[in-house]
């Protein structure tokens, strides 16, 4: 019988599981037994004793668990204590990036870990029960919303009052990728006037779908690669879409940035002057802030107040949605262990024929 196993990650980083109490039931099905740290979720509110009930094993340290574990998931790499602890030849899965993990990567192929990073998995039909990148991003767009709607001191729907109207507030998405997508549904459902603008030109009927109106750029391609992501735009393009943009961000009240580059640095679109020309009391989520962020005076964890203009972004937002965004990624990691799972074989078989398997295992050192 295999043995899959999760430890504690770091709580001043990372709140989020991987093994929730649910998906222990689909693993036993497949007859893996469950190992885990004691204390595994206590923070989110989960006893030791639901695991247990549902057929997990508990031990004291993380120590245990590693040497035991076959199969080992997480959400963030492995710490360099961890990896003196796992076994040769295991299987490591989860959310890594391995540009930024390559040191900790590296040591684990001397290990003949196989790493499966579920960031790499390619965008098919039959992976998207899998897609970590989409049901994170997902919950980071609601509660981009939901935080700067925090901050925000007016309310945000028309309300039509004895004392007067209070007019909507407006609210500009920039990206519509999933997570704008949802931070354009969110600002939608609260009652704001919602514009939207991206380098796809596919994203303006889904923007108008949700009741966003899509700001274009007039006369360029579809930046779009062959998954779906967006390209790097062109100088001319940048200069129409900062000239766009001028005129656009000193109506609105909150601006949410979500525009990513995959393995590039995000793109600077609100400019230091765009900043300073919006309206006193605005509020700029960033949600790029880690890849070097969309607007100009955001940083990680910090509220930088530019003109009374609230500049914000959070190094990991979803800590603030934890339990939500633990039961999902819990399900898109059992998705994937299970298309790893062989029926025929009643055990893991890396078939590297598999694009799933094949795009997300990282097979040299970096």
């Amino acid at each position: 019988m295999k043995i899959i196993g999760s430890v504690k990650e770091d709580l001043a980083v990372e709140k989020r599981i991987s093994i929730t109490p649910e998906t222990i039931k689909k693993f036993t099905d497949l007859k893996f037994s469950v190992f885990l740290e004691k204390n595994y979720a206590v923070h989110l509110g989960i006893t030791d004793e639901e695991y247990k009930n549902k057929g997990a094993n508990l031990y004291n340290s993380a120590k245990e668990v590693l040497e035991k574990s076959e199969v080992i998931l997480k959400v963030n790499c492995l710490s360099n204590d961890e990896i003196n602890s796992i076994k040769d030849k295991s299987i490591l899965i989860g959310q890594f990036d391995p540009f930024s993990n390559k040191e900790i990567v590296n040591k684990l192929i001397e290990k003949s870990v196989k790493i499966f990073s579920l960031n790499l998995l390619p965008r098919i039909t039959r992976a998207q029960s899998m897609d970590v990148l989409s049901s994170q991003a997902n919950l980071a767009g609601y509660r981009a919303v939901i935080e700067s709607v925090e901050e925000f001191d007016k309310a945000i729907p028309m309300m039509m009052t004895a004392a007067g109207t209070i007019p909507p507030a407006k609210v500009l998405v920039i990206g519509a990728g999933v997570a704008g997508l949802q931070a354009i549904a969110t600002a939608k459902r609260l009652g704001a006037i919602v514009s939207a603008t991206d380098v796809r030109t596919v994203a303006k009927e889904q923007v108008e779908s949700l009741g966003g109106k899509f700001l274009a750029v007039e006369g360029v391609e579809n930046l779009e690669t062959n998954e779906g992501y967006a390209k790097e735009a062109s100088e001319d393009f940048k200069k129409k879409q900062a000239e766009l943009l001028k005129n656009s961000v000193k109506k609105n009240d909150i601006i949410i940035c979500t525009a990513l580059i995959p393995g590039k640095k995000a793109p600077r679109i609100i400019s230091e002057e765009m900043v300073k020309s919006m309206k006193p009391g605005s509020i700029i989520y960033d949600l790029a802030v880690n890849y070097g962020g969309n607007s100009a005076f955001s940083e990680p964890d910090k509220v930088n107040v530019v003109n009374n203009v609230k500049v914000m972004g959070a190094k990991n937002i979803l800590n603030n949605l934890a339990l939500t965004a633990s039961n999902m990624y819990a399900k898109n990691l059992f998705n994937f262990v299970n298309n790893l799972y062989s029926k025929e074989k009643k055990d893991i078989y890396i078939n590297e024929e598999d694009e799933i398997i094949s795009k997300t295992l990282i097979v040299k050192e970096l």
